[in-house]
């Protein structure tokens, strides 16, 4: 396997567990290159060509060629310098890491990742929300993200990579695709009635288990034991936390519970004010979670990997 077969792989399991469905996924991908092929010569050298097969611009080969043979991979939630150096010390020290796999964007994966937010769109309208307001508020958290990241230094970390020469890819909302369809069909498939009921569910999965460990395991953030869960949302993919403004639509339009990775003090006040329960299954440990099942599926076409852990990453193989 090449660091390019990687990536086509983490790219077409994203789309394989994308809460909005193949298709949906599909008309995207043949309107993007419907805008591309009506571009002028001088317009089509700017553009981002991975789009026109990639649905998220947040999860890409950060540095590398793509021809990089991969056996040894270092993986962490957050790859930044330090981890790089780390990296580039282990190999003075003997260690094998043919690239680094990070979750979190950096690089180009980072300065465009706000675009993936549009999927919530689509992914709310499926809880019952009509499309047109979940597109008006969607397109208004897109345009705060963008604001808020467009003057961070964005090739810091893809130029340490480039200085080292270390191959590295980031899979953010491919991994995250896999943790919704993951905790929502075992959701769905139990039934729980009751909040424990579903805690009890994500206590007994590794990644939250070994959370619950170190003191960050899932816990109620509104709510309690015995609250009844009513339909059941699992929120954990789409790039960045959605505006706080769609819980309300969503308690409109019928969900009684929540499992997400984590709240803001904005969206907390806002479940509270509209009564709706919600459950915080944790972040980095859902994050584990999405990055052990892409690699479980590598891992099955392949065969299995050197895997290093490090910047919070545990692997847990199924």
């Amino acid at each position: 396997m090449n660091l390019k077969q990687m990536y086509e792989f983490f790219i077409q399991s994203g789309i394989e567990k994308d809460p909005r469905g193949k298709e949906e996924v599909s008309k995207v991908l043949v309107e993007k290159n419907e805008e591309y092929k009506s571009l002028s010569s001088d317009k089509k050298k700017d553009y981002d060509l991975n789009m026109l097969t990639n649905p998220y611009a947040d999860s890409r080969i950060i540095f590398g060629t793509g021809k990089e043979e991969v056996k040894n991979i270092m993986v962490g939630i957050d790859i930044e310098t330090p981890e790089l150096l780390i990296a580039n010390q282990l190999r003075l020290s003997g260690a094998k890491i043919d690239v680094v796999l990070g979750h979190h964007p950096k690089g180009k994966a980072f300065s465009t990742f706000y675009n993936v937010i549009s999927m919530q769109a689509e992914i709310n309208e499926a809880q019952g929300v009509p499309i047109n307001v979940a597109e008006k508020l969607i397109s208004q958290r897109m345009a705060e993200v963008r604001r808020n990241i467009s003057g961070s230094n964005h090739q810091r970390v893809s130029d340490a990579a480039r200085l080292l020469n270390i191959p590295m890819m980031t899979a953010h909302t491919v991994a995250d695709n896999h943790v919704e369809s993951f905790l929502q069909t075992k959701i769905n498939s139990l039934k729980p009635r009751y909040i424990k009921d579903i805690m009890n569910i994500l206590e007994d999965i590794p990644e939250y288990k070994y959370a619950k460990s170190f003191g960050s395991g899932p816990y109620i953030l509104c709510g309690n034991q015995k609250s009844k869960c009513g339909k059941v949302f699992v929120d954990m993919t789409g790039g960045a936390e959605g505006p706080a403004e769609m819980i309300e639509k969503l308690v409109n339009a019928g969900v009684g519970t929540i499992v997400g990775m984590h709240f803001s003090e904005k969206h907390f006040k806002e479940s509270q004010k509209q009564n709706l329960n919600v459950i915080i299954a944790g972040h980095i440990s859902s994050d584990n979670l999405g990055i052990n099942l892409m690699l479980d599926g590598l891992e099955q076409k392949y065969g299995q990997m050197n895997i290093i852990e490090c910047s919070g990453f545990r692997r847990f193989r199924r």
